[in-house]
């Protein structure tokens, strides 16, 4: 079957394109739309290439202080970026930890972040950091929160027509630092359990906490409830242990070949508090 195959160099112009082709899907780095179409899971009427649109590729501060990146921007130049590691080392170290440098060096974050895969390394940590993402169609532009753009296995906010343009990524507050820990099988592959974690303490207390759980549910995991319980207390092994059951027992994992449900459930606690410990160093 041969696809059409566009080139836009215009995000108006990949926008038209989709609205006029009925089926057409946009395609980034490739590293996940191509192996499903070799395995024939996917086949769209058209292929919409970003690559050729500049300002996708871009990592920038937005008018509001917020960390910008664009869509086109790979996990490597993410990892890499001076100004991601400055304004959120959280985000940084998700794209670090993604498989291998090949893949790194050809997958975006706008490609990762429309897939919505929940075992994916970005997810929780866009969560955690409070992200929100950015997608324009033919109806304007919209940023959507992270929590309410990863909306269950596979399923996210982008409706037909519609492109992934940015992720938003607020600065922390003064103090927060943030760390992003995952546990594999093996170097390179999906996360068993991935742990997205912020910090922030003052006169020994916690004054900011965020925490989201990756590949333990359909979707990124987080309880604010459980967040706001420890603001003001010291952030102690029990309190820490605590959070952690509380995270364990809002998850809904799967039994797979990384992991069994109750395996999955036993590393968040272990890895909650490994997180959140290396931050009070």
């Amino acid at each position: 079957m041969s696809i059409a195959y566009h080139e836009p160099e215009a995000l108006d112009a990949a926008v038209r394109l989709l609205a006029e082709i009925e089926g057409a899907r946009c395609i980034a780095g490739g590293q996940t739309l191509v192996a499903m179409l070799n395995a024939g899971l996917v086949e769209p009427a058209a292929l919409v290439s970003l690559a050729r649109i500049p300002e996708l590729g871009a990592i920038s501060r937005a008018g509001d202080g917020s960390l910008r990146i664009g869509a086109m921007a790979t996990h490597e130049a993410i990892a890499e970026s001076p100004l991601v590691a400055r304004e959120s080392p959280l985000i940084a170290g998700a794209a670090g930890a993604i498989a291998h440098p090949p893949i790194r060096s050809f997958g975006t974050i706008g490609g990762a972040v429309a897939h919505g895969d929940p075992n994916a390394d970005y997810p929780a940590a866009l969560v955690a950091a409070d992200a929100r993402v950015e997608i324009v169609g033919a109806n304007g532009r919209r940023a959507v929160p992270a929590a309410e753009f990863f909306q269950d296995y596979l399923t996210t906010a982008v409706e037909p027509g519609e492109i992934v343009t940015a992720v938003l990524v607020p600065p922390p507050p003064a103090g927060v630092r943030g760390r992003f820990l995952k546990f594999t099988r093996v170097d390179g592959d999906y996360a068993t359990v991935s742990v997205a974690a912020l910090l922030g303490c003052e006169a020994g207390a916690c004054k900011h906490i965020a925490v989201a759980l990756g590949a333990v549910a359909p979707r990124p995991v987080r309880d604010r409830d459980a967040e706001i319980a420890l603001i003001g207390r010291p952030p102690t092994d029990q309190a820490i242990a605590v959070l952690g059951e509380t995270l364990a027992a809002a998850c809904d994992p799967v039994d797979d070949v990384r992991g069994s449900a109750a395996y999955r459930r036993a590393l968040v606690p272990i890895l909650v508090g490994r997180a959140i410990k290396s931050l009070m160093q």
